[in-house]
């Protein structure tokens, strides 16, 4: 671990630890025990094989959106789209299984993940690309795309999908799902599924191709000097497409999935879907790293799963848990401050060392 990924790390536990004592403080401040929820919120997460098969399942769709939202990242870019990538993806994925029922079961499976993940990659593709060639921002781009999807997938599910007088669409066969008789059984009949396993294999692929090949080390180049990259033969327009491209590919296979091994269909929304959002929230916290991600992404998961238990066991209202979620979020803003603090510290010691070695 080289020193700027130390430094990373550092600072994405102290933007937990902060966000967990804001949280506390509110609680006390309200008249809530934060030992008993936070003891509470943990044995809602991880106290039993459901619970661990609950924030596993939830923190899959926040794997590949964060992963999605770091391509884009990195090729110095905010998509901030994730949301509307996601829902068309899961949209797609719907539809490819209901009308193509009667494939054999992999065949099936594999062709809604690819029409999801199509879907999500043209819907963010679209803002790369009026980036590229009319200099558009994409954050205004994406927004509007997220609106775009989401009127667009309600009105589509009203009038082609759903039974006449329903707001969701049928159910998909059992073979075009995510979920096994064998994952169920060793979870004690959780929601856990295949699309978990799916995003940690996309979590490697991805580190070794943002590490390893040639078009990932011109996303980083285009990332950090676009007008140097090219000026070294790289171009720009392609690689800015592709790099918006894959995060949608990302989004759109993390509505797939969820669509797939959730929800079993999908009905109509009053809003975008929160996942996008926190996909983004998940991202910075583990600071654009892959690997990184499935540890920030579980947290996120284990808040929101564990959260439920808070209610449950006590009269502190779960919305608490927004609270902490959105001080971590601050904290992990405000990076800077850690920075500061931490090169401070560091500078210091140096200090006191070369005095001692002086003497």
């Amino acid at each position: 671990m080289n020193k700027q990924q130390s430094s990373g790390l550092i600072i994405a536990i102290l933007s937990v630890v902060a966000g967990l004592l804001v949280g506390g403080v509110v609680m006390l401040v309200f008249g809530y025990s934060p030992i008993q929820n936070y003891s509470n919120l943990f044995n809602g997460a991880f106290g039993d094989i459901y619970s661990i098969g609950e924030t596993l399942r939830n923190a899959t769709p926040l794997i590949l959106t964060a992963l999605g939202f770091s391509i884009a990242s990195k090729a110095g870019f905010f998509n901030i789209g994730g949301s509307g990538q996601l829902l068309v993806g899961w949209f797609g994925a719907i539809v490819f299984a209901l009308h193509f029922k009667n494939l054999p079961g992999i065949l099936l499976i594999l062709g809604a993940i690819l029409a999801g993940m199509l879907l999500g990659g043209f819907w963010s593709w679209l803002a790369g690309f009026l980036r590229a060639y009319f200099g558009t921002s994409e954050v205004i781009t994406t927004i509007m795309l997220n609106y775009i999807a989401l009127y667009f997938v309600n009105f589509a599910i009203k009038r082609w999908l759903a039974p006449k007088g329903s707001d969701s669409s049928a159910n998909i066969v059992p073979k075009a799902s995510l979920r096994t008789p064998f994952l169920e059984q060793i979870t004690n009949h959780s929601t856990f599924h295949w699309g978990f396993f799916i995003a940690l294999v996309l979590v490697i692929v991805m580190w070794w191709y943002l590490k390893r090949s040639k078009t990932g080390f011109e996303i980083k180049a285009v990332g950090l000097n676009e007008q140097a990259a090219r000026y070294a033969g790289m171009n720009t327009k392609q690689t800015i497409m592709w790099a918006m491209l894959l995060s949608g590919l990302l989004a759109g296979l993390a509505g797939a999935v969820d669509g797939l091994g959730n929800y079993q269909n999908i009905s109509v929304s009053n809003a975008l879907p929160d996942i996008g959002f926190n996909g983004m929230a998940v991202a910075l916290l583990a600071n654009g790293h892959p690997i990184g991600i499935i540890f920030a992404a579980i947290l996120f998961s284990a808040l929101q799963i564990g959260g439920l238990s808070i209610s449950v066991y006590s009269t502190t209202p779960t919305e608490i848990v927004n609270i902490v979620i959105a001080s971590i979020i601050f904290f992990v803003g405000v990076r800077f401050l850690f920075e500061q603090l931490l090169n401070h510290r560091l500078l210091k010691k140096h200090a006191l060392m070369k005095e001692r070695l002086e003497k």
